[in-house]
């Protein structure tokens, strides 16, 4: 197996998209809608398995995701319930909320998915729903700033490479301005980040096993569905919620998957 990693780095992926499609392998694995884009731009028939995609289809990797048709198929992580139950999760944790702002990168997070149920999720609540994309830390640091000016702001985290990049400004921004924050990833949390609720990234590497091993015994990537995400985690943090001075409530400390104490 020959191993690369592009992190965040735009010009990097590339490169290295073109360096592996020049080692000619047998099977390309890989993480994310941004480098599985870079892969296909390079090659149409080394096959290509994807693992937590965003949107396969709006973002043209895959025509139809029942019978992709190409050389590129995998396993999506879009699911667009979770913009409302990212929302209800951040009411039930923190129930002072007014309004909370759903923070994007607007180049790549397709923010139009999620947005409908965080909508109307919010006008269950009564939530005043706040759109905050931003591209770089000073823009995530305004944007928290001006969320904590007043009791009752919330945040909703969208998952994305660039905020996963810049997570430590976002944890430290919302801790420095007692702003309840509910992230995409398990990691955020580990990091001092309130709650997350999100898929489980090591399930979907592991289902996409089976597609390698498939298309290694002769089945074509066109023939093999895009699979969408079935195990989703909760990871919630006590310290940060006590800093915060909220209480976690039962209903949540019995449902996560894992507690930070």
């Amino acid at each position: 197996m020959d191993l690369r990693w592009g992190g965040a780095d735009t010009n990097r992926i590339r490169a290295l998209a073109q360096e592996l499609v020049g080692l000619q392998p047998d099977i390309i694995v890989t993480g994310g809608t941004p480098v599985t884009g870079a892969l296909q731009r390079e090659t149409r028939t080394i096959p290509i398995v994807f693992a937590n995609a965003s949107d396969p289809v709006a973002s043209g990797l895959v025509a139809r995701p029942d019978r992709p048709s190409g050389n590129v198929t995998g396993f999506a992580s879009l699911e667009a319930s979770l913009g409302g139950k990212w929302l209800e999760l951040l009411s039930e944790i923190a129930p002072g909320l007014k309004r909370a702002a759903i923070m994007f990168n607007p180049d790549r997070a397709l923010v139009s998915t999620y947005m409908p149920s965080f909508e109307t999720a919010a006008a269950a609540l009564k939530v005043e729903p706040i759109i905050a994309p931003v591209h770089s830390d000073v823009e995530i640091e305004a944007a928290i700033i001006a969320l904590g000016r007043e009791p009752g702001g919330g945040l909703v985290v969208m998952s994305d490479a660039f905020l996963a990049v810049h997570r430590a400004r976002l944890i430290s921004a919302a801790a420095r301005n007692n702003v309840p924050a509910v992230y995409p990833a398990s990691e955020l949390v580990r990091d001092g980040g309130l709650l997350s609720y999100g898929i489980d990234p090591v399930d979907i590497y592991r289902r996409a096993a089976t597609y390698v091993d498939r298309i290694l015994r002769g089945e074509k990537p066109g023939d093999l569905p895009v699979q969408f995400p079935t195990k989703f985690d909760m990871v919630v943090n006590r310290k940060t919620a006590k800093a915060l001075g909220l209480a976690v409530p039962p209903s949540i400390l019995l449902r996560a998957d894992e507690v930070i104490e």
